[in-house]
């Protein structure tokens, strides 16, 4: 029976702990997605039906819950240490268990003998109470790591732990005592840090930044100061991982500004829970390749953080790493000085303080049609994309394709208030009259769009096609998508994207756009309402410019 899934294996089992808590049989796998199911089992179908049938109703496991033949498990999580069971469990209850297939299987190995203690129990009790308040709660905290423990993490030794302790010495083939003696307890400890071999996590002071913390030295090592960054880089193929140090002075302006700008780093995933205060904030991180997590807080007008980005499917290890740079994390007097690295020519605007920027795979043009923030762009940019904002910011979902006429309107999730909604042309235009398209030409690498002239050529295509227009304008790739003006501003037309027929290869100065008519018939059948005029005035290029600046968005395929 799955009763969850979780996309870190810390959050799974944390979640499997507190299911064990109040039902029976609570084991954790990895799935073939990457996520981590709980479930409770394995049970015969027709006791697994009870049982799910039995909890939904009480309440006791979520209402979303349901059966599963476990095909798609890969390796246990939980309980740590233990393997999956082969056999079905009786229900809680003590409910006859339904006839399940049977496999004839091979005689069970003889048990190793118990081995023998190194300590009597006088002795392990003398040794126990010379441990430390902090001895003793890494105990708990090893033995809650390896799925015995369930109690808090006090470092008294009362009967949960002692329930733990015995548990764990059943399942390591030691004399179950409850009392761990001297070399027990070296065992476990070395099983829970056994995770951590390699890592060599050490204590490093970096003055300039006024940073102090243990950074994992055998996978990272330092490469550079790039303000507000200390960058730690990868030192090994098998493990590329990464640690950034953030250290600068600032308010709350500079704060806030980080945080939106460290989520437009490669490095930052989309996908992952963010949060954010006045003075702190937290960022996570998970795709097929990384998870990353990034802390930082405002104290005394300075900014200190750090991140860590670690190789994906590898949480257990992640979590722990990332546990003891939180926990030893200190912010010291002084923050990096923004001069420490002179510029150099590496400056890329793709860089940010060395850190690639996240790039879209595909960036186009396109113009707000409505007070709703509907936006008209070319087909060309939605197809294959996992997600869609307009300007770098707004996502965006497609509300209405027409891939014949190469059209689609895009609706943003969030609500928009454009300065300017674009007003189609109902009249005829004049052949050679100026027109003017406005667009993206270099895929937002410019704050605002740019402006490009030309002249009507024909109200037809190439071929007689009535619902294009050719044009003799010269226009860019990011220029697609874009309003086609007349001299009046009103829209005549979308910019369709620059593609040769096969075999012939067209001047640089024939353009082709979407007459407004087959856009205002498209439309029209999908009920998205847009303005029209057939005026045909006159504005200077200065006014027409300003007022396709406020209509026209850059749209942009992740």
């Amino acid at each position: 029976v799955q009763i969850e899934a979780q996309r870190t294996l810390a959050g799974a089992a944390e979640k499997a702990r507190e299911y064990a808590v109040r039902l029976e049989n609570v084991t954790g796998y990895a799935l073939a997605s990457g996520w981590y199911a709980i479930a409770l089992g394995p049970y015969a179908p027709a006791d697994a039906e009870q049982l799910l049938n039995q909890l939904s109703t009480q309440g006791r496991i979520p209402a979303d819950s349901y059966i599963v033949t476990g095909g798609d498990f890969r390796q246990q999580f939980w309980p740590i240490g233990v393997g999956a069971p082969v056999t079905p469990q009786p229900l809680p209850d003590g409910t006859p268990l339904a006839p399940a297939p049977t496999e004839a299987a091979a005689p069970p190995p003889e048990p190793d003998p118990i081995r023998i203690p190194d300590e009597t129990a006088q002795e392990a009790r003398a040794s126990e109470a010379a441990l430390t308040r902090d001895e003793r709660a890494e105990l708990q905290v090893a033995l809650q790591w390896a799925g015995f423990y369930q109690g808090a993490i006090d470092a008294a030794f009362g009967r949960g732990t002692r329930g733990a302790m015995r548990a764990w010495q059943e399942a390591n083939n030691h004399e179950p005592t409850g009392i761990l003696t001297s070399g027990q307890r070296v065992e476990l400890i070395a099983a829970y840090n056994a995770v951590l071999e390699g890592m060599d996590l050490r204590l490093v002071q970096d003055d300039a930044s006024g940073i102090r913390m243990q950074i994992p030295t055998g996978v990272v090592e330092f490469a550079e100061y790039e303000p507000p960054f200390v960058r730690f880089d990868a030192r090994r193929t098998d493990v590329p991982a990464q640690v950034l140090l953030i250290s600068q002075d600032g308010g709350e302006d500079r704060f806030f500004g980080l945080y939106e700008i460290l989520q437009t780093l490669e490095v930052v995933p989309f996908e992952g829970p963010r949060s954010r205060s006045n003075s702190r904030f937290t960022i996570e991180g998970f795709d097929a390749d990384r998870a990353t997590f990034v802390e930082a807080s405002l104290s005394g007008g300075q900014i200190k953080g750090f991140a860590l980005v670690w190789p994906a499917g590898d949480e257990e290890r992640r979590t722990r790493v990332l546990a003891a740079m939180r926990e030893s994390f200190e912010a010291l007097p002084g923050a990096l000085d923004p001069a420490i690295a002179p510029p150099d020519e590496d400056q890329s605007v793709d860089l940010l303080a060395g850190l690639e920027i996240r790039r879209p795979d595909l960036s186009r043009s396109g113009f707000f049609l409505n007070r709703a923030g509907d936006v008209l762009t070319t087909s060309e940019v939605v197809a294959s994309c996992e997600r869609i904002t307009l300007d770098g910011e707004t996502e965006a979902r497609v509300a209405h394709l027409d891939a014949e006429l190469g059209i689609a309107v895009l609706t943003p999730v969030a609500q928009l208030a454009p300065l300017r909604v674009a007003e189609f042309q109902t009249g005829v235009p004049r052949l050679q009259s100026s027109v003017a398209v406005s667009g993206y030409s270099f895929g937002g690498i410019l704050p605002a769009p740019t402006m490009s002239f030309g002249t009507l050529a024909d109200l037809r295509g190439l071929n007689g096609e009535e619902e294009v227009k050719r044009l003799a304008l010269t226009a860019e790739a990011g220029d697609a998508g874009g309003p086609l003006f007349d001299n009046g501003g009103a829209v005549l037309g979308m910019l369709l994207p620059r593609g040769g027929e096969e075999g012939r290869v067209l001047p640089g100065d024939v353009s082709f756009a979407a007459d407004a008519e087959a856009i205002l018939g498209s439309l029209a059948d999908a009920q998205i309402l847009v303005n029209t005029t057939d005026d045909l005035g006159f504005l200077p290029p200065a006014s027409l410019t300003e007022r396709a600046a406020e209509m026209t968005v850059l749209v942009s395929c992740w």
